[in-house]
């Protein structure tokens, strides 16, 4: 069986910086109109895996930005127990501060989206959104194998498998050893797995923290915005996208065939156009210059 090509070319740069005293990881390529990219919340992801095969296609146009989020990859282990959302939410906004961007095409996937949509249906939005693009994140996980396979990392190869057997439509992702393998690794470097993991600590007695929903105050979104669904994704339902949509003012949505949860990295073309296109729709030549990377 062909195996996929689980590493790319890397066209990028990566980066650190310190943001709020946290050291924090990232992803830099291209210049002009910026483009920031924020990755999803399984364990072992990454801004690398999540958006390797998107950065080059969009640093063609634009200045393209994708930040580890606390947690993950290289950026700081650390949680906020009270407000672990809320705290990378800041620290992506402090980020995008440190890196002179003011106005910005922001792109998230899973937790990545579900960070945009809590963000810009709050009352005082941070983060310097000009357009937004929600990719499989906002609407309701359903129950069932493919969650419990999120929440359930014993920080084993199996586990780990299990995992990108749920994110991914294609079954040849988990028969992939070399990618399965590369995911294990990323979510086992120190302190990975128990930021993570202690996002689900929760004292007795104490409520659930409240889940993504599809019953946000969408009527506050005022930026252009697409929402983005997996045609075969196990783990939300059909439909959820446009549901989502039609609750944003001039809001648009899209279905990738032959995707589940991550179509940046099953179908990167058509994502990749997707991308491109609702950008050059939204081009604001006055931020060309504010976005560009100084040479």
């Amino acid at each position: 069986m062909r195996k996929h090509q689980y590493r790319v070319a890397v066209d990028f740069e990566h980066k650190t910086v310190v943001v709020d005293g946290l050291v924090t990881s990232y992803l830099e390529a291209g210049t002009g109109d910026p483009v920031v990219l924020l990755h999803g919340g399984e364990f072992g992801a990454s801004a690398e895996l999540g958006w390797e095969h998107t950065i080059s296609a969009l640093a063609a146009h634009h200045r393209v930005l994708a930040p580890d989020m606390l947690g993950y990859g290289g950026s700081a282990k650390v949680l906020d127990f009270v407000d672990g959302r809320g705290m990378r939410i800041r620290h992506i906004a402090a980020f995008c501060a440190a890196m002179g961007v003011t106005s910005a095409h922001f792109v998230g996937n899973s937790m990545g989206a579900i960070n945009l949509l809590v963000d810009t249906t709050s009352a005082m939005p941070v983060l310097p959104v000009r357009t937004m693009v929600a990719i499989c994140g906002g609407g309701e996980i359903q129950a069932g194998d493919y969650m419990r396979a999120l929440y359930d990392y014993d920080a084993t190869l199996p586990a780990m498998r299990r995992i990108v057997e749920a994110l991914f439509f294609d079954p040849r992702y988990p028969d992939d050893g070399a990618y399965v393998a590369r995911r294990h690794e990323s979510a086992t470097v120190p302190g990975a797995w128990e930021a993570i993991a202690a996002a689900r600590f929760r004292r007795p007695g104490a409520e659930p923290p409240s889940a993504a929903s599809s019953t946000r105050a969408y009527e506050r979104i005022t930026v252009p915005t697409l929402v983005v669904e997996g045609a075969g994704d196990k783990l939300l339902p059909a439909g959820w996208a446009a549901e989502i949509a039609a609750q944003i003012d001039g809001a648009r949505s899209a279905v990738v065939d032959a995707a589940g949860h991550c179509p940046q990295i099953e179908q990167p073309q058509v994502v990749n156009d997707l991308l491109l296109s609702f950008f050059a729709e939204h081009q604001d030549s006055e931020h060309n210059d504010k976005g560009a990377r100084a040479s």
